[in-house]
């Protein structure tokens, strides 16, 4: 039994329309002599009638009177109703299908609720089920945690359970539906002449969206990477190949060859430097871990003699601010920032990348507040109201429009 898993994002699945594409998608994989799983997200977004925070809406969202326990439970419900719908259609269009939640499709969880993590896969009764339908349709996002409670596995969730189902059913490949053609060279919505990859390394995906890029969760990635399933990124709404996410890079493709594979970026951050003491030589320890201490995730790492800098989300900048000037600190702050990441399996070990980032930002009269490196990854930090100008002067910069070598002199 050849089985492939298909995931559909919550635009997918919104309407009749998108539900009606997707379905083709499944049909021609059915041709083609596979089984099929489908994971489903919530139908639509907010505002739409099931989407998820739409219903969490309906209990006053941050402001809710429950426990996480019994968010979970309302969370859930959207692929739950996603999953049976979209199983309807399949059935009335001749295709045998039956849904099931993710307890019931082996999802076993820690009791992390609204952000679980799965210890572990029991699919014995998914393949019993794939042996007499054709499709079964499984709620993204979620588990069952030991004691029998529903959980949900946090943002992006939907991606990771295609990509556990794809590695625990020795998955031929996994498709990522979404609304774009799939991993660009840059957002097509900042860049204009950003254009669709036709094969991306595990790490380079990871990293693109760790720095930003939304196209797929990079969880669903490191599972998939670890297994060594494939997974291809595609658009609902074409029967494009979209973009091949591998180890390997295929024949024919410009892997090997180029330096730089995209440029991603993340905004709305806030950048802290908090200056040493006199005397004061475990500043880092207890700045951090005041920091952790708050549930205060931070980004953007520079630690030295003089102090540290690093960011957070502006989202909860006043808060790490208060928290450190009640330890006596007086940070430095500059609010309105974005990160610009320059990302590539190529980049390691080559001479003149840093340089050529650099240069083309000075031109553009864009000041690089803080940057870091790793060997797939060089990380600027800029002001937001540069962000725009300063994703374009890279992609520029390492010809992305081109397939094409590119060059450093």
């Amino acid at each position: 039994m050849k089985i492939i898993v298909q995931k559909f994002g919550g635009t997918s699945v919104r309407d009749e329309h998108g539900r009606n594409l997707a379905r083709k998608h499944i049909e021609k994989a059915l041709q083609d002599g596979y089984k099929v799983v489908v994971v489903v997200s919530a139908m639509g977004r907010k505002g739409d009638p099931y989407a998820t925070d739409t219903l969490l809406s309906l209990i006053d969202g941050a402001n809710a009177h429950v426990t996480n326990r019994e968010k979970d439970l309302l969370m859930a419900c959207g692929e739950i109703i996603s999953s049976v719908v979209f199983t309807n259609m399949l059935n009335k269009c001749g295709i045998k299908a039956t849904a099931f939640t993710g307890g019931q499709a082996g999802f076993r969880t820690n009791n992390d609720h609204t952000n679980a993590k799965i210890i572990d896969m029991r699919c014995d009764r998914l393949l019993r089920a794939l042996k007499e339908n054709d499709v079964v349709v499984v709620a993204g996002f979620q588990g069952v945690a030991e004691n029998g409670d529903v959980t949900t596995i946090g943002r992006g969730g939907s991606d990771t359970s295609a990509a556990a189902l794809g590695a625990a059913l020795g998955a031929e490949w996994i498709d990522i539906f979404t609304d774009v053609e799939g991993v660009m060279t840059a957002d097509p919505r900042i860049v204009e002449n950003a254009r669709p990859l036709d094969v991306v390394t595990y790490t380079e995906i990871c990293n693109m969206a760790y720095q930003g890029a939304k196209v797929i969760h990079p969880r669903a990635v490191e599972i998939a990477m670890q297994a060594k399933v494939p997974i291809r990124i595609r658009s609902t709404y074409s029967d494009a190949p979209g973009t091949l996410v591998t180890s390997i890079a295929k024949k024919g493709s410009d892997v090997k060859e180029r330096l730089v594979t995209g440029i991603a970026h993340v905004s709305n951050i806030t950048q802290i430097k908090v200056p040493a003491k006199e005397g004061h030589y475990d500043l880092q320890a207890e700045v951090f871990k005041a920091m952790a201490n708050e549930g205060i995730s931070v980004d953007f790492i520079n630690i030295s003699p003089n102090g540290v800098v690093y960011t957070v989300s502006s989202d909860v900048a006043d808060r790490a601010i208060a928290t450190l000037k009640r330890l006596g600190y007086e940070p430095t702050v500059t609010r309105g920032c974005a990160k610009v990441s320059t990302v590539g399996a190529g980049i390691a070990g080559v001479p003149g990348v840093t340089a050529k980032i650099v240069t083309a930002l000075s031109e553009r009269g864009i000041q690089i507040l803080q940057s870091a490196d790793s060997h797939t990854t060089i990380w600027v930090l800029v002001k937001e109201e540069h962000l725009k100008e300063a994703v374009n002067a890279l992609h520029d910069a390492f010809q992305l429009a081109e397939q094409k070598q590119y060059d450093l002199s």
